[in-house]
């Protein structure tokens, strides 16, 4: 039997701090697992944690209702991290004194280390990035204070086996905080050995488990995701896997050629290619909504898959590339739905398969990994993240076969122009939206009344925040001049500089 492989649960106190600390911990080569703060001491022995990370939250733990953890948890001697709100609240469940400045801290903010086993090695004046109003004005008995700020006195107390920090080490802007949650792993025994080959292992076991000797389906989008989620299922039950090309007539210009080859003739992976354009075109004929958009093509989507294993015998799952932003944009006990994702809110209630999702605790660059692990072509692997929805959700309003051929000559400009300035790389997501209004238009003596197209692009690690791009000047301009003269209906470009939050990178 193979060896346990280390976890650390990061409890979600309902902020999105909790993502991006498993992804800090993952960076450091320990697997990461997201779990509600209402785990009892009994489910935590369960899954036997090497370490438990109490996150930020939105909330002050001085209120009525304000989320806590099981206070046996502290005393399994388990380590614990915890960070800003997860720091108070160690502070006032273990008999601290929580209180609150007449000032908060808000970005970066100098930290003054006096010692501890924490922060050892680090300068004892460092910048760090702070977002709190309440702090801890006392540490618990058995506590030491080893770092403080101008409004926090103790911004890190530690103990035997608990650590806690008022200020957030996942963020970039925290000069040494991917080495202060090394620090704690290393200091708290934890092996960093996690790697792209386990999650491989992992999986593969998982999903023969889960399909045993019956078989399974996925569908292709053109995308990294459903590539990728395909090859790992591949590996895992070979010819027990049959993928279905759902050509929507809403993918990216000669993506569903490049799909078909890639997947027939280089990976050798059976495939059924379903030509079903018309049939999307006709489903979305009047809807302009664009969660209704979403729901229509998901719904469509699943029924023509439920159509096209009508003659694969014992087809019981459906794979899927979901990925954990997917899950937690689509809502979760903790955090509002920002919007539904195909691969997660757009399916049918009444759905006949059950989902196989190999990717769902991964974020985009892990999957990018597993990907090349798994021996696919780059041109695959780095392909930029594609929405389930395709360019239907890039059409604001009706989407329609004219709209959608405007559209892919538009998109297909924009990734062309970045790619010969050797930015296609740096850049996480580039395309073109389609808005649902007109403008007038001057060309050559005539007056025109075209689209206006909208470029949109951004640089991200993860998609769960991100930057628009600085493209120079001189790149836009070359997009532009191509889009107004190659592409007939569109005699205006803008671009978009609408970073995320309080924007998506999807327009809708």
């Amino acid at each position: 039997m193979s060896e346990k492989i280390p976890k650390i649960l990061v409890f979600d106190f309902g902020a999105q701090y909790a993502q991006l600390i498993a992804r800090r911990v993952r960076e450091a080569n320990v697997y990461s697992e997201i779990v509600s703060h209402e785990l009892s001491v009994e489910q935590v022995q369960e899954i036997g944690p090497s370490g438990i990370i109490l996150s930020g939250g939105p909330k002050s733990v001085r209120i009525d209702g304000a989320p806590t953890i099981d206070s046996r948890i502290y005393e399994l001697n388990i380590p614990i991290l915890g960070i800003c709100y997860g720091a108070q609240l160690i502070a006032q469940q273990l008999g601290g004194t929580v209180s609150q400045f007449d000032a908060g801290e808000y970005g970066r903010t100098t930290l003054s280390v006096t010692g501890g086993e924490l922060l050892a090695g680090q300068p004892k004046e460092q910048d760090v990035w702070m977002s709190h109003f309440d702090c801890v004005t006392a540490a618990p008995d058995g506590f030491t204070i080893t770092a403080s700020t101008q409004n926090a006195p103790a911004a890190v107390f530690e103990s035997n086996h608990i650590h806690a920090v008022q200020y957030h080490p996942e963020v970039s802007h925290t000069e040494y905080g991917q080495k202060t949650i090394e620090r704690w792993l290393d200091i708290s025994g934890v092996r960093r050995t996690w790697t792209m080959a386990n999650i491989i292992d992992e999986q593969v076991a998982a999903i023969r488990q889960q399909v045993g000797t019956r078989r399974a389906i996925c569908g292709l989008s053109g995308g990294v995701d459903s590539a990728v989620a395909a090859a790992l299922v591949h590996k895992a039950i070979g010819s027990q896997l049959t993928c279905v090309f759902v050509d929507t007539g809403l993918m990216r210009k000669n993506e569903g050629e490049q799909v078909v080859e890639t997947f027939q003739k280089t990976q050798g992976i059976e495939l059924i290619h379903v030509r079903a354009e018309e049939e999307f075109f006709h489903k979305l004929k009047d809807i302009t909504e664009p969660e209704a958009k979403r729901k229509a093509i998901g719904e469509l989507f699943i029924r023509i898959f439920e159509r096209a294993s009508g003659g694969i015998e014992d087809a019981h799952f459906l794979v899927q590339g979901t990925l954990y932003p997917d899950i937690i944009e689509s809502g979760s006990q903790h955090a509002a739905t920002i919007k539904s994702h195909h691969n997660v809110g757009g399916l049918p209630e009444d759905m006949e398969f059950e989902l196989v999702e190999p990717l769902r605790s991964l974020f985009k660059d892990e999957v990018r990994l597993v990907g090349k692990e798994l021996g696919l072509p780059d041109e695959i692997v780095y392909r930029q993240p594609f929405p389930g929805p395709g360019l239907g959700v890039r059409i604001i309003g009706e989407v329609t076969p004219d709209k959608v051929a405007i559209l892919q000559e538009a998109d297909f400009i924009v990734r062309d122009e970045l790619e010969k300035a050797g930015l296609d790389r740096e850049i996480w997501q580039s395309f073109a939206v389609l808005p649902d209004i007109r403008s007038v238009g001057v060309m050559g003596d005539e007056r025109t009344y075209g689209y206006p197209c909208i470029i949109r692009a951004v640089t991200s690690e993860d998609a769960m925040t991100a930057d628009w791009a600085r493209i120079p000047y001189d790149v836009l301009e070359s997009m532009s001049s191509r889009i107004i003269n190659e592409v007939e209906g569109i005699n205006r470009v803008a671009y978009d500089i609408t970073s995320k939050p309080p924007g998506t990178i999807e327009w809708e």
